[in-house]
């Protein structure tokens, strides 16, 4: 039975990949009401860098993980090097 289900389930999405009309998301619809009567700004291709974020605050982050990446590993090597064998 399972075998049969598969078959019709998989004939269900051929038959819907294959229709002609497709209708629009929720979301494509509700965008587009709302764009005629607001329409968007033209946005450019990149973003400003001054919005992307300060320069500091990523390489402090950078350092805190890369810190933290290196005490786990100090870690697991001197408990690897204590262990009895």
């Amino acid at each position: 039975m399972p075998e049969r289900d598969d078959e019709e389930r998989e004939f269900d999405l051929r038959w819907a990949d294959g229709a002609e009309h497709k209708e629009p998301s929720a979301r494509a619809r509700m965008l587009a009401a709302r764009w005629k009567e607001n329409p968007p700004g033209p946005v450019p291709f990149r973003g400003d860098p001054d919005h992307v974020g300060s320069g500091r605050r990523s390489w402090v982050s950078t350092a805190i993980v890369l810190g933290c990446v290196a005490a786990v590993i100090v870690l697991l090597g001197y408990l690897n090097f204590r262990a009895p064998y």
